[in-house]
């Protein structure tokens, strides 16, 4: 069994269930060494300090979210799967200042402006109404709040763009069945790519829901695209 694009959520919470003992190491076969590069740049956009309080949501078996806490910041990695979180619980054990929890992106079990920053990496796509859980980013956010937006885009460059359709549609596959354990999991990953909108699409997205100073950057030419936004202080 597999989510379909429809991505209902008990679907895709029990599709992450099963990948979540060896997800990880297949993130990092899959993008070919890519990961730990964008997690670097996610950690470095965010810009944690000791004293913050951040959220990172759809955070899996928290490695983001250990990379963040490693600032000192307190950091509270949100998971609806909870196959994940029990994965997550397990590898950051020694990191004092992660706790997980249970959490429905569009429906987060937290008070209003509780957070100083707020992140997701590769999980906003997997949420069956995106823009609901970017309002509920805002909600939470303090005023002056920042979010980050780690997600598979689109290459700008059309030579780019061919070689990439070409490595998921001939390489990822054989890819898939020697390092995951559900590889029927990982065509829903290629499906919910090439259905993401572009950059200046999620950037409106963004913007509709009351964030200011919207920007992004391109990684690994646009493969993945870094969003930045700030909460209106007033």
């Amino acid at each position: 069994m597999r989510a379909d694009l429809g991505k209902d959520p008990s679907q895709v919470s029990a599709m992450f269930d099963r990948v979540a003992a060896r997800y990880d190491r297949t993130n990092n076969v899959l993008s070919v060494g890519n990961a730990p590069l964008w997690r670097v740049a996610t950690t470095r956009a965010v810009a944690p300090k000791p004293g913050d309080r951040i959220l990172d949501v759809a955070a899996g078996t928290g490695t983001s979210s250990a990379s963040l806490a490693k600032s000192g910041a307190s950091v509270v990695a949100a998971d609806f799967s909870p196959g994940m979180i029990e994965v997550g619980r397990r590898r950051q054990a020694s990191v004092p200042n992660l706790v997980f929890v249970e959490a429905d992106a569009t429906k987060l079990p937290f008070g209003d402006g509780e957070f100083d920053a707020v992140t997701i990496s590769f999980g906003l796509r997997n949420v069956n109404e995106p823009k609901l859980a970017l309002a509920e980013f805002f909600r939470v956010a303090k005023p002056g709040g920042r979010l980050v937006i780690c997600e598979f885009s689109h290459p700008p460059v059309a030579f780019v763009r061919t070689g990439y359709h070409a490595y998921q549609r001939y390489v990822m596959p054989p890819l898939v069945r020697l390092s995951s354990s559900n590889d029927t999991a990982y065509e829903y990953l290629n499906e919910s790519i090439n259905a993401w909108p572009d950059q200046p699409t999620l950037a409106g997205w963004i913007r509709e829901v009351g964030w200011v100073d919207v920007e992004w950057r391109n990684l690994t030419m646009g493969v993945v695209a870094l969003h930045r936004a700030r909460k209106p202080l007033a």
